[in-house]
């Protein structure tokens, strides 16, 4: 695998691409898993700093905009107002 431009050891680009090809898809999938998990995590926690005044369904809302645009935003912020009522 040639992915360029890395920071990693050739020699240990090698052996990390030999340790997944290696790999069930049983841990493929949780390494994808885990790492999505880290990144929604990351984007979760920098939306709370950016807008540390805002509620937590305000910050939730922010981020499905983010990630998902404004239209689900809004979607899931009238899904949230009815279900609240």
């Amino acid at each position: 695998m040639n992915v360029s431009p890395t920071d990693t050891d050739p020699t240990a680009e090698k052996v990390q691409v030999q340790l997944l090809r290696k790999a069930g898809a049983k841990r493929r999938f949780a390494l994808v898993r885990s790492l999505s998990r880290t990144a929604m995590d990351l984007s979760r926690r920098a939306i709370r700093r950016a807008n540390s005044n805002a509620t937590e369904q305000e910050n939730l809302l922010a981020f499905v905009s983010l990630h998902y645009g404004e239209e689900i935003a809004q979607a899931v912020h009238f899904y949230l107002q009815g279900r609240d009522s």
